[in-house]
């Protein structure tokens, strides 16, 4: 548990405040404080940890000589977004990585998951990736899903709890109740690095993200690895709200996407500079034309919720927690078993900035 003075200290210093979802009132904590991670919930009665922060390695080798001393599995690292589902009281809930009850994916549990395992394992908490092209978070989406969305458990921890179950006891869960996991690599030994140099390879052919390497021992420590696809790509996917996004954000993909090339010895090609130019370039001239077009930068989304009530409960928290951007719902219809949900995100700085000097505003340097 968390100590009370902990949490009057933690409000006071604004790192956790007090939320709200329909009837459940919640405390979440909003930044780190001390030893709680970003996204820690308190209930009542109940305590759903933040899921840990996970480091990243820029060079394979040297990065698990220096940071595994067992050996680890590999696991895919799925482009979407991070969720925790759990049960409280009645009823299953999503939480986002941020600590907010998210909506849209507790309205379509059902079609992620087998609700059934919260039956058998109350208090036990499904970490889970959800990718797809109509997510209502994130442009991007991986080759392998299609249409609509789909979930992707990669971790399973407790209630009250810091702890993740070792991935063999995750593994026998998943396959028991047919939940949907991400793709596990195998359990590799600390001198196996050629072979997966290769499956990274394979991965950065195929437009995926990368891995994530969790130890096999008592410490479970973890790191995750880049695929040069998945750096090219926020950088394209950001470009047209980059004012929004501190520098280091592109410094860092840059330089992620360097070390990959350097450590998969992959031929420097004009090909590769005009991939990184474009990456930057053409979502400026997106932002131009549509603004141009419509006056305005903004980026259009599509989601199926199965009910309107959630649609409605999800526009309403968007909008509340949404900071520099207008969010405008554009559409809400049903459409066969789902009510169709289409909005669009205006990027008010990117928006105003083009505004300005599109019409030969001034600017000092």
């Amino acid at each position: 548990m968390i100590e009370l003075e902990l949490i009057k200290e933690a409000i006071k210093k604004r790192k956790a405040r007090s939320e709200s979802y329909r009837d459940l009132e919640f405390l979440r904590f909003s930044d780190d404080f001390q030893d709680i991670p970003r996204g820690t919930v308190v209930f009542k009665e109940d305590i759903i940890w933040g899921y840990p922060h996970i480091g990243r390695i820029f060079m394979l080798e040297r990065g698990i000589r220096e940071q595994f001393e067992a050996p680890f599995w590999v696991e895919e690292k799925v482009d979407g977004y991070n969720v925790r589902v759990f049960k409280h009281s009645d009823r299953v809930l999503a939480l986002s990585r941020g600590g907010y009850v998210c909506p849209f994916t507790t309205d379509r549990l059902p079609d992620l998951i087998n609700l059934s395992f919260f039956e058998d394992y109350p208090d036990l908490v499904l970490c889970m990736e959800v990718a797809g092209p109509e997510n209502p978070y994130i442009e991007e989406s991986p080759p392998f899903v299609k249409e609509d969305v789909q979930a992707f458990v990669f971790d399973i921890g407790r209630r009250n709890s810091r702890e993740l179950l070792p991935v063999e006891e995750r593994l026998r869960l998943v396959e028991e109740y047919g939940l949907p996991g991400v793709r596990v690599f195998g359990r590799f030994s600390l001198k196996e690095v050629g072979k997966l140099k290769e499956i990274l390879l394979e991965l950065d052919k195929e437009r995926r993200e990368g891995v994530v390497l969790k130890e096999d021992s008592e410490r479970n420590k973890r790191a995750k690895y880049i695929t040069s696809y998945a750096n090219l790509s926020d950088i394209k996917i950001t470009s047209k709200n980059m004012l929004q996004l501190p520098p280091e954000y592109y410094t860092n993909r840059i330089l992620r996407l360097v070390l990959f090339l350097e450590e998969e010895s992959i031929d420097k090609s004009h090909e590769l500079y005009e991939k990184l130019g474009r990456a930057f370039i053409d979502g400026l001239f997106e932002a131009i034309e549509e603004f141009k077009r419509e006056h305005k930068v903004s980026a259009h989304y599509r989601c199926r919720f199965r009910s309107r009530e959630n649609a409605l409960v999800f526009m309403e928290q968007l909008s509340k927690h949404s900071r520099h951007i207008q969010v405008i719902q554009k559409r809400l219809e049903k459409e066969g078993d789902f009510y169709v949900l289409e909005f669009e995100k205006v990027f008010m700085s990117m928006t105003g900035l083009l505004g300005h000097l599109l019409g030969g505003g001034l600017v000092f340097d």
